[in-house]
């Protein structure tokens, strides 16, 4: 389908669930694409222990993981690009052009851009004080190891957290989720965990995260002041968006909503926006956004014959 002035037909951005989906479903439909993926093919995915809303049967990230990665790896029309990131989207009135860290630049009559979102840190928020640099890893990259016997200080109540405890449903440890008011709502599917206590907060001052000790100090709703010490520190403070530089609108919180757009550049997956970061809607919007883009090259296709 690739026009020779073009190197493909679709470039994609990005290899989670919502890229790869892409990818697939533009080999269905006859379309040649480049997938650009700066880690490794569904990174995120592989580290989900537990699943418990995807279709399939697959009860664990890295199994669905690995049919997803299977099912690319054998699409020939899909030319994968790893260990690349782009550092620049350019797009245009016929096409878009990528260029990818080497400096070799890419074009195509569309993009999809599926680059997803990645762990903020307590500098990223205004509820959490922490020293300069403190870096800490998010709680599902916590093994059970990590959490046995343990007491871990959980910063944020996003919905990873019920993911851990599902995944590790006999392990010993005792969670401290402080949270601020925004995310009271998420925390109902781990209030009965007998494992949680959620501790709401106005603020936290981090003092120490090193080793095996932590201390922090909280500061609660009625303006108490209250000491917390645990083994550990984890972030479920949610995460922020991370878009290629270049044509791509951004809002106010860093999403690039899909309707806001050049016509060439289709956006994807988590990058959307926050409020739909499930595997089975990446899933869908990348399929979507592979359609999307064969159909708009159609209808352009027959435009362009009937002028002449």
């Amino acid at each position: 389908m690739a026009d020779t002035l073009y190197d493909t037909d679709l470039i994609i951005i990005g290899g989670g669930p919502a890229g790869c989906a892409a990818a697939r479903m533009a080999a269905s439909v006859g379309m040649r694409s480049i997938l650009i993926e700066r880690d490794r093919l569904c990174r995120n995915l592989y580290r989900i222990p537990a699943l418990n809303n995807v279709l399939g049967g697959h009860t664990s990230g890295p199994e669905l993981a690995d049919s997803i990665v299977a099912e690319v790896k054998g699409t020939d029309l899909c030319r994968l690009e790893i260990g690349r990131y782009v550092t620049d989207l350019r797009a245009g009135k016929d096409g878009v052009t990528v260029t990818v860290d080497t400096g070799t630049r890419l074009t195509a009559p569309y993009a999809v851009v599926a680059t997803g979102v990645g762990a903020l840190q307590p500098r990223d928020v205004t509820w959490i004080t922490a020293p300069a640099g403190l870096t800490l890893p998010p709680l599902w990259q916590a093994q059970a190891e990590d959490a046995e016997g343990r007491t871990l200080l959980v910063l944020g109540g996003d919905r990873p957290i019920g993911t851990f405890l599902r995944a590790h449903p006999t392990t010993d440890t005792r969670l401290l989720v402080a949270y601020p008011a925004a995310d009271a709502y998420k925390i109902e599917e781990i209030r009965e965990d007998p494992r949680v206590m959620l501790l709401p907060v106005e603020h936290l001052t981090l003092a120490s995260a090193e080793g095996a000790s932590v201390s922090a100090e909280a500061v609660g709703k009625d303006g108490v002041r209250h000491t917390i010490a645990a083994n550990a520190a984890y972030l479920s403070i949610g995460n922020a968006p991370t878009a290629p530089p270049g044509d791509l609108t951004r809002g106010a919180d860093g999403y690039c909503p899909p309707t806001d757009q050049h016509p060439r550049v289709i956006v994807a997956g988590d990058l959307r926006s926050a409020r739909f970061q499930r595997i089975m809607t990446a899933l869908g919007s990348g399929s979507e956004a592979a359609l999307h883009a064969y159909y708009a090259a159609r209808d352009t296709d027959v435009r362009q014959l009937a002028h002449h």
